[in-house]
């Protein structure tokens, strides 16, 4: 058997153990069209970084002033590295910095049916948001600058605690989000 069929696969397994989170998706607040594979997209297309985070077996989530839990991460300034972006948006979002180096899960290639990109530096209509995980420490208070969210609380949660809190977004790929972010530590 080749290296081709043996990616090809182990891409279709995964697919079908996390049907939710590869299944095709609307997202209605950004006139996008996504879809999530564990091919990673070129870094040109790469416009959004998201992490689950571990503090030992416990995965972080945020709070914002909604009341709605989200994992930490966000969009990439103009010319900034994923690296740099990624720990940006722990220290703003979650008061975290990584502990080691990032493993990454895979990405939703996504379409926007918007005339103009988001910001003016990044790629259009197609773009990609990375999503993986890390071991992180929370040290301080998130930074919560002015154009983000307004974290009101970090909490380090067991994961399936974490599941069902980012259950008020309607799709429910994010608890396979999660479940495979704990099944790929595991397997480390």
């Amino acid at each position: 058997m080749t290296d081709t069929s043996d990616r090809a696969r182990e891409l279709a397994d995964l697919a079908a153990r996390f049907p939710q989170l590869h299944a095709p998706q609307r997202w209605a607040w950004g006139g996008i069209d996504a879809q999530f594979s564990a091919v990673l997209p070129p870094d040109e297309l790469i416009t959004n970084i998201h992490l689950v985070g571990f503090s030992g077996d416990q995965v972080v989530l945020c709070r914002d002033a909604r009341g709605h839990w989200f994992l930490p991460g966000g969009t990439r300034e103009a010319a900034e590295s994923i690296e740099s972006c990624l720990a940006r948006e722990l220290r703003e979002e979650a008061g975290a910095r990584l502990l080691g180096e990032p493993v990454w899960l895979g990405a939703h290639r996504c379409v926007t049916d918007h005339p103009v990109p988001y910001r003016p530096w990044q790629p259009h209509p197609e773009k990609a948001w990375l999503w993986g995980w890390a071991e992180v420490t929370v040290d301080s208070e998130p930074s919560n600058p002015d154009d983000g969210e307004q974290v009101v609380e970090v909490r380090a949660m067991d994961p399936a605690e974490a599941q069902r809190l980012l259950t008020h977004h309607r799709e429910t790929w994010w608890r396979e989000l999660v479940a495979l972010a704990v099944e790929s530590r595991r397997g480390r």
